[in-house]
């Protein structure tokens, strides 16, 4: 034992006498702590970091008592009560921060997902819209060069060319406006300005909108409400909603079908329904119809004159900004859009 009045070298001495006790001892309660954390590789991290406080405790403790060649003494005693002490405050200490370490790395992880997920909606998303950009532009040039080289002069040829022009130069602006709006929306620089406005009107402006699309097409479009709710949300943006929804409906429904629109309440909410004749989503596409530019199986592949795919991506944004929720399902002979808005307060 180490008296009080020796010397430094004395000390290191006694130290170097005492070092293959110590390590005699505590080297194989290091080893098993290591072999408890390998079988604890795939455990939780709380576990993990309750294995790293206990193991210096426990090889100070079982090297203590070596040294002492286990004769009990006040001095040990004391050293092996502070042991216990230590062990009794860190090990509470290491299962707490175990699990906010655990909780955090959990949150970058799906951080770090939601990135990647984003940035490869990114990527996809420019790969559709390059596509689709190039398309009518390919057209545009097409044509405008006939007619400057005078390839195309009858007046009637003329007239039928810059009407397809126009045409073509509508759908790219609707493409951009697309993009612009999605922009704001996913930069969250969306900004409201809430009333209560009467669903009786958007969805008439909206079905007056489509009514000479859906007769290019041959499909009705009939509007059924059990009452006409008054919904919290911004003119435009619902007018916004409920065109989109029902261009996408008609867009998709065969020639001779129907789109049915339902309105009612449900509790606290005003229900916009949107029932087309696609012939159903497949289950393994149902949850990305939502998602930026997707577009999915063939039997949903718009026509060339559809846009970019952002319609719905777009409807979602909007609705979820008016702190509402939209889904979707298989219904009857297509799929049922459902949109649930707050009631504007009486």
């Amino acid at each position: 034992m180490i008296e009080p009045g020796e010397s430094f070298s004395d000390m290191l001495a006694h130290a170097w006498h005492i070092l293959p006790l110590a390590l005699l001892f505590a080297l194989p309660v290091a080893a098993l702590g290591g072999l408890v954390l390998f079988l604890l590789r795939r455990g939780s991290l709380a576990s993990t970091m309750t294995v790293l406080v206990l193991v210096p405790v426990a090889a100070t403790f079982v090297g203590v008592l070596g040294v002492s060649g286990f004769m009990f003494n006040p001095a040990l005693a004391t050293m092996l009560l502070v042991c216990l002490l230590v062990a009794v405050v860190t090990v509470p200490a290491a299962v707490v921060l175990g699990r906010l370490i655990a909780r955090r790395s959990v949150w970058e992880r799906e951080a770090r997902e939601r990135e990647r997920a984003a940035e490869a909606s990114r990527r996809e998303l420019v790969a559709w819209i390059s596509h689709d950009l190039r398309s009518p532009l390919a057209g545009i040039r097409a044509m405008a060069e006939a007619l400057a080289d005078g390839i195309v002069a009858e007046p009637a040829d003329v007239a039928d060319y810059a009407q397809r022009i126009s045409g073509e130069t509508t759908r790219l602006s609707e493409m951009v406006g697309d993009l612009f709006e999605l922009s704001r929306i996913t930069a969250g620089a969306l900004q409201l300005t809430l009333s209560a406005v009467p669903l009786r009107d958007i969805v008439s402006d909206a079905l007056a909108a489509q009514s000479p699309v859906a007769e290019r097409k041959r499909v009705k479009v009939l509007a059924d409400a059990e009452t006409w709710p008054v919904v919290a949300g911004s003119d435009p943006e619902l007018a916004r909603i409920v065109r989109n929804l029902v261009s996408n409906a008609i867009r998709h429904t065969p020639p001779d079908g129907t789109v049915a629109v339902q309105i009612g309440v449900d509790g606290g909410d005003a229900v916009l329904a949107v029932d087309d004749g696609c012939g159903g989503i497949p289950d393994d596409e149902i949850g990305r119809v939502f998602d930026v530019a997707f577009r999915g199986t063939q039997a949903r592949t718009p026509d060339p004159a559809s846009g970019g795919g952002l319609g719905l991506a777009i409807a979602k944004g909007l609705v979820e900004a008016h702190s509402g929720r939209i889904g979707v399902r298989n219904h009857g002979p297509g799929c049922r859009f459902e949109v649930r808005l707050p009631l504007a307060a009486p």
